[in-house]
């Protein structure tokens, strides 16, 4: 039991000791602090390298730089540079 609890053994209105002490956090999505999971790093990695055997060089090993690459080199017929942002001659 919370030492609180031993000055207001119910709650009291306007006590923050009292609101807070039943309080339960949930990590949710932060939980991973921006980290990705092995598994969603190992995709993005095979995604990577996969443009890259295309001839692709994403910006960066991020799925949303990876799909942009891509998308952009599917529609132009040229590979992607992402170091001079220009399709590859």
């Amino acid at each position: 039991m919370a030492k609180h609890r031993e000055d207001h053994p119910v709650d009291v209105e306007g006590c923050f000791g009292c609101k807070i002490i039943g309080l339960q956090m949930d990590p949710g999505a932060a939980k991973s602090n921006g980290v990705p999971t092995a598994k969603a790093h190992d995709k993005e990695l095979s995604s990577y390298y996969s443009a890259v055997k295309q001839g692709i060089e994403p910006r960066s090993t991020k799925q949303h730089d990876i799909d942009a690459a891509v998308r952009i080199s599917n529609e132009a017929g040229k590979a992607f540079d992402g170091v001079s942002l220009t399709l590859k001659k």
